[in-house]
């Protein structure tokens, strides 16, 4: 795929994700600490939601800055 439309609204998608995963954490981990088996490794599992989030917003930021990149003629190359 090039720098289309349907780029752009990949990044949207990964941008929002990444965003909701971050903001949801804090609702999942009380119910997701209930079951015991969760409990011990809540903190691994805390950093691995934020780490997760962080991933999909940085790749849908990348790539808004390549379609931008792409749509203006400019590259690095």
């Amino acid at each position: 795929m090039g720098n289309g439309i349907g780029q752009l609204i990949w990044a949207v998608a990964l941008l929002a994700a990444g965003v909701g995963v971050f903001f949801r954490v804090e609702q999942v981990m009380p119910r997701l600490v209930e079951f015991s088996h969760f409990a011990a490794a809540r903190w691994f599992i805390r950093f691995c939601f934020y780490l997760m989030a962080v991933v999909l917003i940085g790749g849908g930021v990348k790539k808004i800055i390549a379609f931008g990149r792409g749509r203006t003629g400019r590259s690095d190359k």
